[in-house]
């Protein structure tokens, strides 16, 4: 019988490091292929924007894009938003001392989160497997607002689940196959979303970040809604209401079977 690993061990107090690599983990458990498309996401920014672009990493979490844009892109300076505070304590804490970088707290359904950047405008967006959570309307409000935070000629990258629903099987069978190898390394002991948030609980830093975290947006460690909501699912909807939304130009860069990036040009 093969031996079955012990699941990954909080990290120790104030070490920031340790967070962001095993937030990656844990987000990677999802989505083996999530450097990839940051990958390509970087290499949209570089080509239409040039090496020291000024980015909004819009919805940042614990700031796993402008990690990647600040050491593909040396240059570049980060703005990172998001309302989670737990997210933003890792975020703040693993880039403490770090010129380049500045977080706020700003909610995205607020009309006024514009208001809280530091910049007038930005050379690019991008953002990454955080907007699913809107249902269609904000959403759609949300990307008017973007091309408005955005300079001319800038862009607009967003990686997050979309699908092609033209083909059931293929995408039945994609999904299959992608759970039964999430099953197999969650019995040899990667941690997902819900474990991962209780090991937030355990931490002396977190534990009251996580809470009010859990106040706006739920306890991620109970089950929750599952309810069908009124959220956008095609990359074509995406594109069609990017367009709608004052963009020049926007098309599908890159896919998977479940997930895609859409890039728009303003």
């Amino acid at each position: 019988m093969a031996e079955v690993a012990k699941p990954a061990q909080t990290p120790a107090p104030g070490d920031w490091q340790a967070w962001q690599e095993s937030w990656d983990r844990q987000q990677e458990w999802y989505m083996p292929d999530r450097e990839e498309r940051f990958r390509v996401m970087l290499d949209t920014v570089e080509a239409l924007i040039g090496p020291e672009p000024v980015v909004l990493d819009l919805a940042c979490g614990t700031g796993s894009i402008t990690e990647r844009v600040l050491r593909r892109l040396p240059g570049a300076r980060c703005t990172g938003v998001d309302l989670d505070p737990a997210l933003l304590t890792i975020a703040r804490g693993h880039f403490a001392g770090e010129k380049r970088v500045e977080f706020v707290t700003a909610d995205l359904t607020d009309p006024g989160w514009r208001e809280a950047l530091p910049h007038r405008s930005y050379d690019a967006v991008l953002t990454a497997t955080a907007l699913h959570w809107l249902d269609t309307e904000p959403l759609r409000v949300l990307y008017g607002q973007i091309g408005q935070v955005l300079r001319d000629g800038g862009v607009f990258l967003n990686a997050d689940h979309m699908t092609d629903e033209s083909a059931p099987r293929i995408n039945a069978a994609a999904q299959s196959f992608g759970q039964a190898r999430k099953d197999r390394e969650l019995a040899a002991g990667a941690v997902d979303w819900a474990a991962w948030w209780g090991q937030v609980v355990e931490s002396p830093e977190l534990a009251e970040p996580a809470r009010r975290r859990f106040e706006l947006f739920g306890d991620p460690r109970v089950p929750g809604d599952h309810t069908r909501r009124d959220r956008p699912t095609t990359v074509q909807w995406h594109l069609d209401t990017l367009r709608a939304s004052g963009f020049a130009e926007a098309r599908q860069v890159w896919c998977s079977p479940s997930d895609a990036v859409v890039a728009a040009l303003r």
